[in-house]
């Protein structure tokens, strides 16, 4: 057999990760005629196929999956060795971070320039929104997730508890009257909550906590929108209190209904060893602890 190039197993592992060859190929930052070329020269080599083209994409094939473990083994091989060798100098790489919208943007992206001071060789990707990347699928390093993992290749530990709330602008509550009670929502009041279908985590499913039978009236799947419809008086809604507490536009409305949530730290159990991935956790788990009285007024 021919040597093989290890660029070849990069492109073959960033293409079965990816689904997609487009998309491996932003991911390596080449073309896709190159990520292409790259992947006919190793299934010559190899004197097989290792994917087969679809409407979505590019699926594996038997023998493309039973390459992908070794290589993904390469892979993780070839990372603690590089990341070992620079260790001396600093983190060094790139730490990709997926997280909800809410806690990304209005929790970690305030405190996380702190972490990439102490690391300024460490490139970091944060990516906060409505949805998250997969561990498991190597999309990211590390996620930030509302429940922990049951299945996978995965290891998780509980980051914090979070509240949220119900609240509204002072403009709408002048208008409509603040409601006494969970049931005087039923009527007269206009509530803002998530897109039903596309809601992405069912822990999101909260207004019946608030009280039976609510259905949110003006509906977006981006807390921040939401946070943003509340506070210009389109209606009440809930929202994490490390968000809505700071924003002077906005009142507690039925303070008694509290609604408890967690964050979950989670990485592939391939990395969890990783000096930046341990790194990136223990800060984590001390700002988080710092700032506990945020995250739980």
């Amino acid at each position: 057999m021919p040597s093989i190039d290890w660029s070849d197993y990069q492109a073959f592992l960033a293409i079965a990760r990816a689904g997609q060859l487009a998309a491996a190929a932003r991911a390596l930052g080449v073309d896709p005629t190159t990520m292409g070329r790259r992947l006919r020269r190793l299934e010559a080599a190899l004197g097989t196929r290792l994917f087969e083209q679809t409407r979505s994409g590019q699926d594996l094939t038997e023998a493309g999956e039973a390459l992908l473990a070794s290589v993904e083994a390469m892979a993780k091989a070839v990372g603690q060795i590089s990341e070992q060798a620079a260790h001396g100098d600093g983190l060094s790489g790139t730490l990709r971070i997926s997280t909800s919208e809410g806690f990304g943007c209005w929790f970690l992206a305030r405190h996380l320039p702190a972490f990439q001071s102490a690391h300024p060789r460490l490139a970091i990707d944060l990516v906060a929104s409505s949805g998250f990347l997969s561990p498991g699928r190597r999309e990211a390093d590390v996620a930030v997730m509302l429940s922990r993992p049951r299945t996978g290749p995965l290891v998780a530990h509980k980051l914090a508890d979070y509240t949220l709330a119900l609240y509204g602008s002072r403009d709408y509550l002048e208008r409509h009257g603040t409601p006494q009670r969970p049931a005087d929502l039923l009527e007269g009041h206009g509530l803002v909550g998530y897109i039903p279908d596309l809601i992405y985590a069912p822990e999101l499913r909260y207004l019946d906590e608030i009280h039976g039978g609510l259905r949110a009236t003006i509906r977006s799947p981006s807390i921040t929108a939401q946070q943003s419809l509340i506070a210009s008086g389109a209606g009440l809604g809930v929202l994490p209190c490390f968000m809505a507490d700071g924003d002077a536009r906005l009142v507690p409305v039925l303070p008694e209904k509290r609604i408890l949530r967690s964050f979950w730290f989670v990485t592939h159990q391939d990395i969890r060893k990783l000096p930046r991935v341990v790194a990136f956790r223990q800060w984590l788990d001390e700002t988080v602890r710092h700032m506990e009285g945020v995250l739980t007024p």
